[in-house]
């Protein structure tokens, strides 16, 4: 009797896990305007100027850091700009974001354009979900908008309950 195979081991796939990109809580900071704020509702040019010379920016060094001012004050845009140029030399990726969520995803995006995605070419490819951490949408659709012109094959779940994606009719030149 011929023994029973798995087709899943015998084909060459590539599994991307998204959750194994986000960086651990301790290299993501947070960088709030709100401390900065006269009586918690206005930016003072010369203040906000003085104060951030006075911040340690080096403690920012290889962080990944979310921007933003954690009450409803109008903000002028400057400043956000001021605060990511004086970021800018330390971290590894800085934007602003009105929630943690929003950063991630903008965060994996970054993240994505910077992933060696040739390395996928003419594979089979399954992206895993369901796991622990969540991981947006749009973080799903680039990868595939990514990896649909060069992979054979895209498949989304787990290796052992794949839901096909796309798949390419012949090999990428």
């Amino acid at each position: 009797m011929k023994e029973p195979q798995n087709s899943v081991i015998n084909k060459s796939i590539e599994t991307i896990d998204l959750a194994t990109w986000l960086p651990s809580e301790s290299e993501i900071l947070l960088f709030d305007i709100k401390p900065f704020l006269y009586k918690d509702l206005i930016l003072k040019e010369d203040d906000f100027r003085n104060a951030l010379k006075q911040i340690n920016w080096a403690l920012y060094q290889n962080k990944f850091v979310m921007i933003q001012c954690s009450n409803n004050a109008i903000v002028p845009i400057w400043a956000y700009m001021l605060v990511a140029s004086c970021l800018a030399p330390f971290v590894s990726y800085s934007s602003f974001s009105s929630n943690m969520n929003e950063f991630k995803s903008r965060l994996l995006i970054h993240l994505l354009s910077q992933y060696e995605i040739s390395r996928f070419k003419n594979k089979r490819v399954v992206i895993k979900g369901c796991g622990d951490k969540s991981i947006g949408n749009e973080i799903y659709v680039a990868l595939t908008i990514a990896l649909t012109p060069i992979a054979r094959a895209i498949m989304y779940g787990e290796p052992c309950s794949m839901v096909p994606i796309f798949k390419q009719s012949v090999d990428v030149q």
